[in-house]
């Protein structure tokens, strides 16, 4: 069968798909989910698994990874790899080919963030932040470049409605989602005459663990209670994994969980002001005791990336490290 550049190559499956097309389209295919030791990367990982996807997941904790993996339908391959080490996503890439054959999808979902007064973080945990969410996406992209420059493929960056509009007391996170996002729409024009098709997913709350207790979370909190209430809700990652996994399908260059945010699309431009105004009059009114308290690394995979980052790169006798 004859595909154009619109489809996954050999796997002819065309960009806008008929509407008898679901997510049967993509049974047999092969796809690449980084951070899927948790979250909405297993959630995905695991919906995919179910639309008869051979699918691989990448992550630092591999204990949870194979947890993950546990009972999914379609064969998986679980592989442990930091997103920031291009060498480590080199071989998890040749991994990938020889155990489940070129990848048809890739998603970059790997992401951590902190919270908190900027002059308050530790340096290094604002720059990890920034070469997971970001770096880490590029280094992914690239490793895996020959796979869907091969089978034609897609590309799915998953950013954030942090990109809309930036807000205090969380820069690492905003900085890295607004530069990713930028990143994946720079990436759609370089690689669209191979074929390639790069979508961008805005994901807004979410119930993972990076979000746990966020009303004890006074940045989260004070974010939250200025929302309006539909858009305060918490969606499942099986929610959002069903949405992520339908825009795959269509390989589709936005996603949005929930659907209604790409209403908000043509008001980005009055975001940063009105975060801007919202978040002045926070500050004033609180004190800053009462936005650092319970701030730091969110979420268990935040925390073990974090903790495994410094135990790799702590001195061994000698003065060497790793």
């Amino acid at each position: 069968m004859k595909t154009s550049g619109r489809g996954l190559g050999r796997h002819g499956i065309a960009r806008r798909p008929s509407p008898h097309t679901g997510v049967s389209a993509l049974r047999g295919r092969v796809a690449v989910v980084t951070g899927a030791a948790r979250g909405v990367g297993a959630a995905l990982a695991a919906a995919l698994s179910e639309a008869g996807v051979r699918v691989a997941l990448l992550g630092r904790e591999e204990e949870r990874l194979r947890e993950a993996a546990a009972g999914l339908p379609a064969p998986t391959l679980c592989v442990e790899a930091d997103v920031t080490d291009p060498a480590a996503l080199d071989a998890a890439a040749r991994e990938v080919e020889a155990r489940l054959g070129p990848a048809d999808v890739v998603v970059a979902n790997a992401g951590i963030a902190v919270s908190g007064p900027f002059r308050d973080t530790d340096p290094g945990l604002w720059r990890r932040v920034v070469d997971v969410n970001l770096t880490g996406a590029a280094n992914t992209v690239r490793a895996f470049l020959p796979h869907l420059t091969r089978t034609r493929g897609y590309f799915l960056q998953v950013a954030s409605t942090a990109s809309f509009g930036s807000a205090p007391m969380m820069s690492a996170y905003c900085a890295s989602k607004s530069g990713a996002e930028s990143f994946a729409q720079a990436l759609r024009c370089e690689l669209e005459p191979d074929g390639i098709a790069v979508g961008v997913a805005y994901l807004h709350w979410t119930g993972t663990d990076m979000i746990g207790g966020i009303d004890d979370n006074p940045v989260l909190r004070a974010l939250r209670a200025h929302q309006p209430r539909f858009a305060r809700r918490v969606q499942t990652p099986a929610r959002v994994a069903g949405l992520l996994t339908a825009g795959i399908v269509r390989r589709a260059p936005r996603v949005y969980a929930p659907p209604w945010l790409r209403w908000c699309q043509p008001l980005r431009p009055v975001f940063p002001a009105l975060v801007a105004h919202i978040s002045r009059r926070e500050l004033r009114r609180r004190s800053g005791a009462k936005f650092t308290a319970g701030t730091g690394v969110m979420g268990a995979g935040g925390r073990a990336d974090w903790n495994a980052h410094r135990s790799a790169a702590s001195p061994r006798p000698g003065g060497q490290t790793d």
